[in-house]
């Protein structure tokens, strides 16, 4: 009674898992605009030349890479996890479960055709 369930409860989490990541996104967006608009305010009051603006926006830009990359890092590793603990199937599972039932399928219809 409990399998009809099963496909919405999923979907379900892809939609939440979607919604979160896309806000996730767009927090981060947001954090590099406003070390951006920060960064002009620091250059204006400490009078930096434009040179030394464009190599401190480098090195913020560089720092927010890496913090970016290890934060989706941390994301996918978490969402693995979570992912093996629901026992939901690999894409290589479902490409083997496919293959497998086509066998079954031609073997269906050629026990078919020799009757």
């Amino acid at each position: 009674m409990d399998k009809p369930e099963a496909p919405r409860e999923k979907h379900a989490v892809a939609e939440a898992f979607e919604r979160v990541w896309s806000q996730a996104l767009l927090a981060v967006s947001t954090a590099e605009e406003e070390v951006n608009r920060t960064l002009q305010k620091v250059a204006t009051t400490a009078g930096w030349s434009q040179d030394e603006v464009k190599r401190h926006a480098r090195e913020f830009t560089e720092r927010l890479v890496g913090h970016r990359k290890d934060l989706e890092h941390s994301v996918e590793v978490a969402v693995r996890g979570a992912l093996s603990r629901l026992k939901v199937p690999r894409r290589e599972d479902l490409q083997d479960f496919e293959a497998r039932l086509d066998r079954l399928s031609e073997r269906i219809d050629a026990l078919g055709r020799q009757k």
